[in-house]
């Protein structure tokens, strides 16, 4: 904003209170009305908080004994009646009048630590809320098929006792003079470089607090306990950290509330494993169905089994693909169920099942699979 704009305005209608009014009614009458219009007390009203960010900037200007006075001189000499800024014969662009910079005369109204280069002050702006992390515990069906949970969360808020604004009952802050009310104070780098930073005297806030809550102590936060149901989605992987939009530390003077990150741990099961978005299962088989082939079962995860067909000299440790009976993707299709033949080898055995395999192994004498593993071994 020019400063011809801010010498437009009319700072004392703003506040509803007379030229000549002392400074107690001023101040009155901000309390008055800051508190009636603070975006603290009117969540996602974007013309309350225009109307506070106004009475805050009058008030600012008003409460000062000698930025009021020149306020007042400015006015008087470029409002109406005056010398008008730009006008014919008085400066004016192109009128062969002496050109000057109204705030170069009275840019200390208006605030020295502005943004560099220029002569207004940045407008105060909300404050977004902080993120939270938090944990939690599932168990490995549901992290294959989704879950929903109840988290209960721990975050700043807005301070109850007086309603954000940091301030004991029955007092208001002060637009914060180091930093005008944006938060932010230029910090300059030299070489005409300069860059903006949180302002160290109301740390960001914009806003000074004179006589601060007793319950946040003027930081006008305080902690505040919610339960919160979250959605697990389907297919979520263990150590998997999650983010939900603006479930987060609610934010300050109309800002955007934070995010919520949620790292999920999923437990493990008796029988399934997973790779991916695969699931894994050993199946036992025996020597024969290895050998001759078979038909088994395969159990699935919260499905009916379903039958693999092992062909004839089936090796231990193969893996068989069953489509579709994974895990479930982020778009909508199923990874694959491997199956692993492993098999199993008895204890122990006697009787016709001993006779069988001394057959067996008279039967296989001159199969030897170990034949070449000394060689190979050598690398010859």
């Amino acid at each position: 904003m020019s400063t011809r704009d801010y010498l437009e305005k009319d700072y004392y209608k703003v506040l509803g209170v007379a030229k000549d009014a002392p400074a107690a009614d001023i101040k009155k009458a901000y309390r008055k009305l800051a508190r009636k219009h603070h975006p603290d007390a009117n969540k996602g009203d974007s013309a309350a908080e225009e109307k506070f960010k106004e009475i805050a900037e009058a008030y600012d200007v008003l409460s000062d004994d000698k930025r009021r006075r020149e306020y007042d001189e400015a006015r008087t000499l470029f409002g109406a009646g005056g010398l008008r800024y730009g006008a014919p014969g008085q400066g004016g662009p192109g009128t062969g009048g002496i050109h000057f910079d109204i705030g170069d005369l009275f840019g200390g109204i208006f605030g020295g630590r502005n943004r560099p280069g220029t002569g207004t002050r940045t407008a105060q702006r909300g404050r977004r809320g902080a993120d939270i992390e938090s944990e939690v515990t599932i168990g490995f069906t549901e992290a294959v098929d989704g879950a929903t949970v109840q988290l209960r969360m721990t975050s700043d808020a807005p301070c109850q006792a007086c309603a954000g604004t940091g301030a004991k009952a029955g007092t208001m802050p002060r637009v914060c003079p180091e930093c005008m009310g944006s938060g932010q104070v230029a910090a300059n780098q030299g070489g005409g470089f300069a860059f903006l930073e949180p302002c160290r005297a109301c740390r960001g806030r914009g806003l000074v607090v004179d006589d601060p809550c007793p319950v946040c102590h003027g930081s006008g936060r305080a902690p505040s306990s919610r339960t919160m149901t979250v959605r697990i989605p389907a297919g979520v992987r263990d150590g998997q950290r999650i983010r939900l939009k603006g479930k987060g530390a609610p934010g300050e003077r109309g800002g955007p509330d934070g995010d919520l990150y949620v790292v999920v741990h999923a437990g493990k099961h008796p029988v399934f494993g997973r790779k991916g978005d695969n699931l894994t299962i050993t199946v036992p088989v025996t020597f024969p169905e290895a050998v001759l082939g078979a038909e088994i079962k395969v159990p699935t995860l919260g499905g009916a089994p379903v039958t693999l067909r092992l062909p004839p000299g089936t090796a231990s440790g193969r893996t068989f693909r069953i489509r579709g009976r994974g895990v479930t993707r982020t778009d909508g299709t199923k990874g694959d169920l491997l199956a692993t033949a492993e098999v199993a080898v008895p204890d122990h055995v006697d009787g016709s099942a001993k006779e069988a395999l001394e057959s067996f192994r008279t039967a296989t004498e001159g199969d030897d699979p170990r034949k070449d593993l000394m060689e190979r071994a050598r690398g010859e």
